[in-house]
């Protein structure tokens, strides 16, 4: 008996039933899969880290390590094993497409993976081991011949594998493009024994380390057997680690924001309707209490319903959170274009299903506290409907003003307060809906102002050349200058305080590099002293007229310098003039000119050339994926919307059935009816608005300074993303309200009118 009442309880409130279980779904299924994403992208890269042995440290040097430098570092305590690497940026022959030839003597660090054709065979003098990926892209096979081109050296050999590499697991040639470009960009490895054929020596600029000791006691050790300061690399600064845990802990962070808000709204809504389905049940459960059922028996009936709701929720949860992950992290998908690697397992995280299962029990002791309330004193007590709180007087009724009131105006202030639970509730999903709706299209608007600042604006070259600085003389730089009418940059590593960042020097005459002030504004390099980015401003506590002190990698001596700025950079870096250094006394080499010259004759003082066009068609690939991401929150955004309404709307109607009956034997029409209703709808819709503006701007800023702090990214909402939020709110209320106002016409007004009070 009591599970055929149930059913046609289901039945009764499926209206309420279903959207609860759309509502729960939707915030376990975002919970559920953004968490999936981060954990996964952590072990999974993880994983693939440590298959291909990726370095813990690198050590470099522009003169080369010997053997003999090698077993220094191979015994020190705390290194496990050690090797000597090389990687060099190399041109694809009769191709614009660039390769980083990449070389290492031991199989045990900074290696590879064999996806396709032969193992690696360190004697082999005419074997690349290529980027799969690359090779895809290109149409290259295996056993296919290609050559490099590396100065005045030509490498050519055949294709004897297809790979994928830790070191290149994010495949950008430097920090400046964001997104891999396998069509022009890749990666390979030769053998030791290919190497020493093409070049007819040795010659590593760097060894690579697996250790577990911290950057600090390292750098000590390895300066103790070296004799010399040099630059070390932690995995933390490289590209690969560093870029995949940053995207895994922005998924921590997302996780943090998006699912609270989707589970708050779920859960706060769930309680409201628990509420309502059990006051409008009361006289079901008197009856029941009548003939004899114990309190436990009915409590259990009642609390099965939220039982229901929660574990179907929850499985349907589980799905869309597999779906939303699986959508984010496959080979094809959005983390697929950013990291390479050959393995995309989906694992949910242990602290998952905990919470899934504290959710349910949640949810079931909302439903058990809603029925119990119902249940107190005798059957009798329990047989009478359920009456709300008698309204009071409102404070504003006193004022001359109320009589100017519209009764439409009265009656929804009234009922407004009189349901205040409701009310909240309807309130509470157009600000989640709007925080939702403006953080969306305000990270893109955000990102759109910082590629539109730091490239379009800030950027003025058409090509980036990088030069030969270990041949290149003083006369060679001005003569490169003046043919390609360039600006240029000398870039080099220093130290402050052991921690390593860029020193960049500049002449800049025909203004193709801008720089940027806190302000988005562009400053001036002067002659005065030097400047320095917000990331090392902020870590040092440094203003502008305090003093800097820097050392470089290989002196004993220090620079201390006068800040002259603070600007915002992509990179922890310096900058100053060439004059400000000659003043100085600091001795640098000039490595990259920027010019809009677009052909560059075949000449051994450079090393290859970067197009801004191909940076910026980097961003083209970023930015499909963010409007992808962007079209899934404003999806999530509008069901939230369209089920918390509609949810609460109907609680509303079933709640003000009686009032509405009244109304229509006084005379009222449906149409005029349905205007109420709707006036209601829009009366919070605004008040929701008016809220949910600045709440998504304190969300989107927090999310900028978690996630985007070391692109020194700046937060910008355009008025159209601020209109656009707006009109699809309104347009969610008003589509929520007219068809709550249709069921007007189904109001009977005799059997409404006979309800008791």
């Amino acid at each position: 008996m009591m599970l055929k009442k149930l059913f046609r309880t289901i039945g009764k409130y499926r209206a309420q039933f279903i959207s609860m279980i759309i509502m729960v779904a939707l915030g376990l299924g975002i919970f559920v899969g953004f968490n999936m994403e981060w954990y996964n992208i952590d072990k999974n890269t993880s994983d693939f880290l440590n298959k291909t042995n990726f370095s813990d440290f690198r050590i470099m040097s522009e003169k080369g390590f010997s053997a003999d430098d090698l077993k220094k570092i191979s015994q020190l305590d705390g290194v496990d094993e050690a090797t000597r690497y090389l990687s060099v940026l190399t041109q694809v022959e009769n191709s614009d497409d660039k390769i980083s030839l990449t070389v290492t003597e031991n199989e045990k660090v900074s290696f590879f993976l064999v996806t396709s054709g032969e193992s690696y065979d360190k004697e082999s003098k005419d074997g690349i081991w290529i980027s799969d990926r690359y090779a895809e892209k290109n149409n290259l096979k295996l056993n296919d011949e290609i050559t490099l081109q590396y100065k005045n050296i030509n490498i050519t050999g055949k294709i004897k594998g297809l790979i994928k590499s830790g070191e290149y697991m994010i495949c950008v040639p430097d920090s400046t493009q964001l997104m891999p470009d396998f069509e022009t960009y890749g990666f390979a490895f030769i053998s030791p024994a290919m190497l020493k054929n093409a070049l007819g020596t040795e010659f590593y600029t760097q060894i690579n380390v697996l250790s577990d000791l911290n950057k600090k006691d390292f750098t000590e050790k390895v300066t103790d057997a070296l004799g010399q300061t040099l630059p070390i690399v932690s995995k933390d600064d490289t590209i690969s680690y560093s870029e995949a845990h940053g995207e895994s802990e922005e998924g921590k962070t997302f996780g943090s924001i998006l699912p609270v808000i989707f589970l708050t709204i779920a859960i706060l809504t769930m309680v409201t309707t628990m509420h309502r389905i059990t006051a409008s049940e009361k006289t079901q459960i008197g009856t029941l209490k009548a003939l004899g059922f114990h309190d436990s028996r009915i409590t259990f009936h009642y609390s099965s319903f939220a039982l229901i709701i929660g574990i179907i929720g929850t499985i349907l949860g589980i799905a869309i959170g597999y779906l939303l992950c699986w959508f984010i992290l496959n080979p094809k998908g959005a983390m697929g274009t950013y990291i390479d690697m050959d393995s995309w397992g989906l694992h949910i995280p242990t602290f998952v299903w905990i919470v899934l299962a504290v959710v349910d029990l949640f949810l079931l002791m909302i439903g058990f506290l809603s029925v119990r309330s119902m249940l107190k004193g005798t059957a009798a007590d329990a047989l009478r409907p359920y009456t709300p709180k008698k309204m009071r007087n409102l404070l504003i009724e006193k004022l001359a003003i109320w009589k100017k009131v519209k009764f439409g105006s009265k009656w929804n202030l009234r009922d407004s307060l009189r349901h205040k639970a409701r009310s909240a509730m309807t309130l509470f999903g157009i600000i989640g809906c709007m925080i939702l709706l403006v953080s969306s299209f305000g990270i893109k608007d955000s990102m759109d102002d910082f590629i539109q600042t730091f490239y379009n604006d800030s950027i003025k070259y058409a090509n980036r050349v990088n030069l030969d600085t270990e041949t290149i003389t003083k006369e060679d730089i001005e003569s490169l200058t003046d043919k390609y009418k360039a600006d240029r940059m000398a870039k080099s590593a220093v130290q402050i305080d052991g921690d390593s960042y860029s020193l960049e020097i500049y002449n800049i005459k025909n203004g193709l590099v801008q720089f940027i002030n806190s302000d988005q504004s562009f400053l001036t390099l002067q002659d005065d002293g030097v400047y320095i980015c917000e990331r090392i401003a902020r870590k040092f506590n440094l203003k502008v007229g305090d003093s800097l002190t820097f050392s470089p990698y290989g002196e004993k001596k220090d620079y201390t310098v006068k800040v002259a700025g603070i600007m915002c950079s992509l990179t922890e870096s310096i900058a100053l003039t060439e004059n400000f250094a000659n003043k100085i006394d600091y001795d640098f080499t000039t490595s990259v000119l920027f010019t809009n010259e677009t052909s560059f004759e075949q000449d051994s003082r450079i090393l290859n050339t970067q197009s801004k066009q191909a940076i910026m068609d980097s961003f083209d690939t970023f930015m499909e994926i963010m409007l992808l991401m962007i079209f899934l929150l404003v999806i999530a955004a509008v069901i939230l919307g369209i089920v918390v309404l509609y949810n609460l709307g109907v609680m509303s109607y079933t709640e003000r059935y009686r009032e509405m009956a009244t109304l229509k034997v006084i005379g009222f029409k449906d149409s005029q009816i349905g205007k109420l209703l709707i006036s209601q709808n829009i009366w919070l819709t605004v008040i929701g608005i008016i809220i949910g503006i600045p709440s998504a701007i304190g969300v989107l800023k927090y999310l900028i300074v978690a996630l985007a702090s070391d692109y020194e990214l700046s937060l910008y909402i355009s008025w159209k993303s601020y209109l656009i939020s707006i009109l699809i709110t309104f347009g969610v209320s008003l589509v929520v309200g007219l068809m709550i106002s249709r069921k007007n016409k189904k109001i009977d007004m005799v059997e409404a009118l006979k309800i008791p009070e």
